[in-house]
């Protein structure tokens, strides 16, 4: 019988390994297409029948959810690892932090420059490191503050008037980027990150990061994360997500549909949806978290606790072997693949993160980069392989 605490500890693992692998559905479109078919899918990859569908359930229930939940769960994480140092000895929790947002920063940047341009490492770093000094604050408060913050984006975002353009040649220019070799792909990288770094990550990924963060900390200290909650509460989760703002979120993906994907309506809408975003990641993470508590579908939660255990592994992996398909010193896919057909990696990256992560942790003590990542902390080598345990004399 498992007990309170392994039910804790895995739950939190698998809405990780849950939000993990559901990032993917929207980091694919911009890892194998031109940026920005990421919003509008008559950019590049189709706009029509399958395709079209595969926008619309996507721009419903994942885009900027599995995110939302990610970065709330990172919150939820630095709650855990500073109370665990406290508890323990050591370097102090500040020093544990700061240390891991300095290598995090580090190992995100080289993530951003040579696998993956929406590298979302280096916003959490930042973030990471303006939202620690306030993780004793009582959860209303925290709820308040990211809330607060959520709502002053929104009011920036609805009131600006800028909407984003696709510079002349640019879908040109990232086909034959992404479709050359290595330095050709790194160069097309780096002219991406020069938009994310000077304009989409300080007045967008940041604040809504720390905002999120801030509601995730909260989140743990009430204890949604660790079946702390009622399962009435779950269900109230569930509904205000599926039933109020998923809903509302499609009627303005319609708007957008019906507009023919105008520029204008396309800002204005995706702005609105904003408002749906945590709310539908709550719904996913509370629909799977009573999926736990009745002990239902275990294999498949043992797996994703196990994908969740090794989720900056799983995350870097997943950048790695996608740029192996789509660029040009890989299988050269760039560009080739449609919307639906790009569902067919999605399921490919999926599978071998169900297939490997569990296997490994019963060998090894934590995922390849998640053992780097700690060894850099630390400042030397931490154990790696797991000791077999000592037969019992005869």
């Amino acid at each position: 019988m498992t007990s309170a605490s392994a039910e804790r500890h895995l739950s939190i693992d698998a809405v990780r390994g849950f939000a993990v692998l559901g990032i993917l559905l929207m980091n694919i479109v911009g890892m194998g297409l031109p940026s920005f078919a990421y919003l509008d899918p008559t950019y590049a990859g189709g706009s029509t029948g399958a395709d079209m569908w595969t926008w619309a359930v996507n721009n419903v229930l994942t885009d900027g959810k599995m995110r939302a939940l990610f970065t709330m769960l990172f919150g939820a994480s630095m709650v855990l690892i500073a109370d665990r140092a406290e508890a323990g000895s050591g370097l102090s929790p500040a020093a544990t932090h700061y240390r891991r947002m300095l290598w995090l920063l580090l190992i995100g940047l080289i993530h951003a420059v040579f696998f993956w341009f929406g590298d979302i490492l280096v916003p959490y770093a930042i973030a990471g490191v303006l939202v620690f000094p306030f993780r004793k604050l009582s959860p209303r408060v925290q709820v308040a503050i990211g809330v607060t913050i959520l709502a002053a984006l929104l009011a920036k975002n609805a009131m600006s008037h800028e909407i984003l353009s696709v510079p002349p040649g640019a879908k040109e220019a990232e086909l034959k980027g992404f479709s050359g070799g290595f330095v050709e792909a790194t160069q097309a990288r780096l002219n991406m990150l020069v938009l994310f770094y000077l304009v989409i990550h300080p007045f967008d990924t940041i604040p809504e990061a720390i905002g999120q963060m801030f509601l995730g900390m909260a989140l743990f200290r009430t204890g949604f994360f660790t079946l702390g909650w009622s399962s009435r509460a779950y269900a109230l989760t569930v509904v205000v997500g599926y039933l109020l703002a998923a809903p509302f979120t499609a009627w303005l993906a319609y708007g957008i549909v019906q507009s023919c994907f105008d520029a204008k309506v396309l800002h204005e809408n995706e702005v609105w949806q904003q408002i749906g975003r945590p709310l539908i990641a709550l719904a996913h993470a509370a629909a799977l978290l009573l999926v736990i508590r009745a002990g239902a579908l275990t294999w498949l939660i043992n797996r994703l606790a196990a994908a969740g255990r090794m989720a900056f592994s799983n995350y870097l992996m997943t950048s790695i072997i996608t740029s192996l398909v789509f660029c040009g010193y890989g299988l050269g896919l760039y560009g080739e693949l449609s919307r639906a057909q790009q569902l067919w990696v999605v399921a490919g990256v999926w599978a071998f993160i169900l297939a490997w992560s569990q296997p490994w942790l019963a060998r090894f003590q934590y995922g390849p980069f998640e053992w780097v990542w700690r060894s850099l902390v630390q400042w030397k080598r931490q154990p790696f392989v797991k000791r077999k345990p000592a037969s019992a004399s005869a």
